[in-house]
């Protein structure tokens, strides 16, 4: 199911599972898994698109093997918060998703504007090579994306009194 809000999508949300974030590029889907607390981010992998059935099925793999209970798609806004065509598509993504046999959880978005400025930003203070940059900023935008998801979380269960 797809919440546009995130009070619904945690409500949704088995308990003792953990998240996934997804950075949806035209070419790449970053993937970032969080713990079954539900605090920390961590960049998983990036896998390069082919067509929809084929990343569903790399992308439930991931799903299934890490126990996962809901996930974050980051949404692309304009920098001015309007929706565009990459939104759109996103938006078609998770419907898609949401259609497949077999898959039954939770689904929301993210904004994502500068998510890979920030990644980009955080390798470089790492000194990551150019080619190791190339290789991982996908998924660990996709790790930004989930932590912001994560913290707003933790406010939401603050605000509930729930942990």
């Amino acid at each position: 199911m797809i919440f546009e809000d995130m009070s619904g999508f945690l409500e949704a949300l088995p308990p003792a599972q953990g998240l996934a974030g997804l950075d949806l590029g035209t070419a790449t889907i970053g993937v970032a898994v969080s713990d079954t607390f539900m605090s920390v981010a961590t960049p998983l992998e990036t896998i390069r698109r082919k067509k929809f059935g084929t990343d569903a099925a790399a992308l439930m793999k991931i799903l299934s093997d890490r126990r996962i209970g809901g996930v974050v798609l980051g949404l692309p806004r304009n920098m001015d918060g309007s929706e565009g065509p990459r939104c759109q598509s996103t938006r078609a993504f998770a419907r898609n998703l949401d259609r497949l046999e077999g898959f039954d959880l939770a689904v929301t978005f993210w904004d994502e504007r500068l998510s890979t400025v920030a990644a980009e930003r955080a390798l470089l203070e790492a000194d990551t090579s150019r080619k190791r940059r190339a290789e991982v900023i996908d998924h660990v935008a996709a790790g930004y994306i989930l932590q912001g998801a994560l913290d707003r979380i933790r406010v939401l269960r603050a605000e509930k009194g729930t942990t």
